[in-house]
């Protein structure tokens, strides 16, 4: 088994160097899931304006095991976490190169009662010198950037008693000045905890929900933002649970205080909360499908809020939206004949359009050529680069305008057809990183890939 992990963890084949960077093109690492600012907002400039019909050229790939997490890169290292057999490994990489820098590994014995794969679904955390991996069985593990060598390491499902919820442990934690925060979730308290970042220790835990029925642990990720001048902490909690729990927890990331709690969850058994929480401009937005829908809440000085609409359009399974022009834009929907790209004012929470992309396109598969109706289903978007990036589920990567008088495709290629494509594209120093979690329908196994992105 350890050999077999070690030859599959070192399969990185390069194809061809990137272009170089164009002159005065801004760039970002990309230290925490859903980037710098954790919100899917990138600063970086001067990329590839038109996608090549036949595809991006491709720099390096490398065959992974099994996963949802996204690759992280900050100091010239990726940090990517998958599994092998019975092991969640997480592989550090140089970004332009895949070549292999260091490797560590534990056991998990973790299973997918619904039939998703059996690998990590959080992404890693770079802070400094540190980095922060937490697997699909509640293990968390802080290692050192530089070496791989491990720091500490908490099993926390073990150590607060959380039961295996429907898919796993798949909120990403957020590192928020001295602490790691983390949805805990735990059935007799904390629902959120914090954890030293140096040493591990407990610094503090904070509960919501009711005696017998306290909020678990959801698929949505913590964010922090500032909200009339003081810091706080935004979890969106809820997973599995009997009667179905969760909504929003607002709370000072200092001494876990909660300001206030606002129930938000599907009635749903089979349900989960996995859209993380959109904070803007003194207001936050949480949405659910399973016939939950949006809600937008105006945060007051004093710690309380005020509901300010609700939406049945702006069903968001997993997808976090974008911001502009006075519009939230994203991939509503919980399966993939429902899903749709949807605006929605953000003072009045009226939807003010709704676009499903569709196309033909033949496509290479197992023993031949077929043609498929295609659509970017529940994909991901990205805002960069004055437009929008959007990776569609099933391997679409498309260049999109998006106004509040509609949207429109303006470039598309296929990086490859599979399913489940449901991680964020990542972006840094004009390379495009996308994990391909499923094999393909030409017989391609799952991969981590990198693109090149580049302008002139």
């Amino acid at each position: 088994m350890r050999i077999l992990s070690l030859l599959l963890a070192a399969a990185a084949t390069f194809h061809h160097a990137p272009k170089p960077l164009p002159q005065g093109a801004a760039t970002e690492d990309w230290p925490q899931f859903m980037g710098p600012t954790r919100n899917l907002v990138s600063g970086e400039t001067k990329l590839l304006k038109t996608l090549p019909a036949d595809g991006l050229p491709l720099v390096w790939e490398m065959e992974t095991g099994t996963g949802y997490s996204s690759p992280v890169i900050a100091d010239q290292k990726l940090v990517y976490m998958h599994r092998v057999e019975g092991e969640e490994r997480v592989l550090c990489l140089k970004p332009d190169t895949g070549e292999q820098l260091w490797e560590f590994g534990y056991p998990t014995t973790f299973s997918d009662r619904y039939g998703y794969n059996n690998g990590p679904r959080a992404s890693p955390t770079i802070v400094g010198d540190y980095v922060y991996v937490y697997g699909a069985q509640g293990k968390l593990h802080c290692l050192r950037l530089s070496d791989g060598r491990l720091v500490w390491k908490r099993d926390l499902a073990k150590e607060f008693s959380v039961p295996q919820d429907f898919f796993g442990t798949a909120s990403t934690p957020l590192v928020e000045g001295d602490h790691l925060i983390v949805n805990v979730g735990a059935p007799e308290g904390p629902t959120v905890a914090a954890f030293d970042l140096q040493t591990g220790e407990v610094a503090w835990g904070a509960t919501a929900g009711s005696q017998g029925a306290l909020w678990g642990p959801s698929y949505a990720s913590p964010v922090a933002a500032d909200v009339h001048g003081k810091r706080r902490v935004f979890v969106f909690a809820g997973g599995e649970s009997r009667p179905p729990t969760g909504g929003l927890i607002v709370l000072d990331p200092a001494t876990g205080k909660v300001d206030f709690t606002f129930p938000w969850r599907s009635r749903s058994y089979e349900s989960v909360n996995a859209s993380t929480p959109l904070v803007f401009n003194n207001e936050v937005l949480v949405s659910a499908t399973y016939k939950t829908g949006a809600a937008l809440l105006r945060l007051n000085a004093d710690g309380g809020f005020e509901r300010a609409w609700t939406s049945d359009d702006f069903d968001l399974h997993w997808a976090t939206p974008v911001r502009r022009d006075g519009h939230l834009y994203a991939f509503a929907g919980r399966n993939e004949p429902d899903a749709g790209l949807v605006a929605v004012n953000v003072a009045t929470g009226e939807t003010a359009w709704r676009e499903v992309f569709e196309w033909k396109q033949k496509m290479k598969v197992q023993g031949g050529e077929r043609e498929f109706y295609e659509s970017p289903y529940r994909g991901s978007i990205l805002d960069i680069d004055g437009r929008f990036l959007a990776l569609g589920e099933h391997g679409h990567l498309m260049w999109l305008e998006l106004t509040p008088k509609g949207g429109r495709v303006l470039s598309r290629t296929q990086l490859f057809l599979a399913r489940e494509t449901w991680n964020p594209p990542v972006v840094s120093q004009g390379l495009l990183y996308v994990t391909q979690n499923t094999r393909s329908f030409d017989g391609k196994p799952t991969r981590l890939l990198c693109y090149d992105l580049r302008g002139e």
